[in-house]
């Protein structure tokens, strides 16, 4: 097994609106042999408001955030699509372009930082597959998820763009679905699985078309069936899970498809229970997970 030890930024939904991210991942993360050292003095990445707005101020923050990981000699770990873009964005920028990374060095040295570019940026789900193992996962299923169908959802930025992410292929991944086979659970393929959630244009589009879409990507995992979907970003979560109902009144049906966390459903697997898990927290609460695992 490799060494799995890493620099744990959470990001902000784990700590804000998505509270049971953040506990579900640790509990998660210590049965599986994870250490995770939280980056306590980390910021925002900017989730793509603040490069909009100022890209400088964008870099140098994410730099930053580098800069905390790399002082540990740690990868730093997220458990978050959007972090993970904006990350990786900063670290691809710096690393090729020297006058850059000499210009945001100027600043960080204010606070005594250096960004070096020794440290990768990863992502829970990835780590799961590369570092636990799935044969480890796999060895330490407890209670198999054999009765659930589970639709995967992906997220745009845990695929896209490919220079960027480029962990597998963008047009097909399987790594949801690999976790979800390990867990003994079935994968749901579903029209919508490579879909945006909406979340980031949800404030700016007219007509809340976002809304729409919210409702096409529950309604797709319904129709193929599924129990519930599973995403690895807690803003796509936040967008299928807290927006599901509002979305269902835009399109005039019913919906109800149970969003759960991707440490939440390997917590289920491995022997820890939907309220230490935070299940109870959802908006659409997935019973039957929890009434099977009470």
């Amino acid at each position: 097994m490799a060494d799995l030890k890493y620099a744990f930024y959470t990001g902000c939904s784990a700590k804000g609106v998505a509270p049971e991210l953040y506990e579900s991942t640790k509990l998660v993360a210590e049965k599986l042999g994870m250490e995770l050292i939280e980056l306590d003095a980390a910021s925002c990445c900017g989730a793509g408001a603040v490069q909009e707005k100022d890209e400088f101020l964008a870099l140098t923050i994410n730099a930053r955030n580098l800069a905390l990981a790399e002082e540990l000699g740690l990868d730093l770990l997220t458990i978050c699509n959007t972090c993970t873009v904006m990350l990786r964005e900063t670290k691809f920028k710096l690393d090729n372009d020297p006058e850059l990374k000499k210009a945001v060095n100027e600043v960080l040295a204010e606070a005594g930082l250096e960004y070096k570019g020794t440290s990768e940026v990863t992502h829970f789900l990835w780590e799961i597959i590369d570092g636990v193992g799935l044969d480890t996962l796999r060895a330490m299923v407890i209670r198999p998820l054999k009765e659930f169908n589970i639709a995967p959802f992906y997220g745009c930025h845990i695929i896209r763009p490919p220079y960027l992410i480029g962990y597998e292929d963008p047009d097909n991944p399987k790594s949801l679905e690999m976790v979800i086979e390990a867990l003994g659970g079935n994968p749901t393929d579903h029209e919508a699985k490579l879909a945006c959630c909406g979340f980031h244009s949800f404030w700016s589009a007219e007509d809340k078309v976002t809304l729409r879409l919210t409702a096409y990507d529950a309604n797709s995992a319904k129709e193929a069936q599924a129990d519930f979907m599973v995403t690895p970003c807690p803003l796509c979560h936040t967008q299928l899970d807290a927006m599901q109902e509002e979305a269902e009144e835009r399109i005039g049906i019913q919906i109800g498809m149970p969003v759960l966390h991707l440490p939440q459903l390997i917590g289920l697997a491995i022997g820890f229970k939907p309220h230490e898990l935070g299940l109870q927290k959802h908006i659409i609460t997935p019973e039957k997970v929890i009434n099977a695992f009470s």
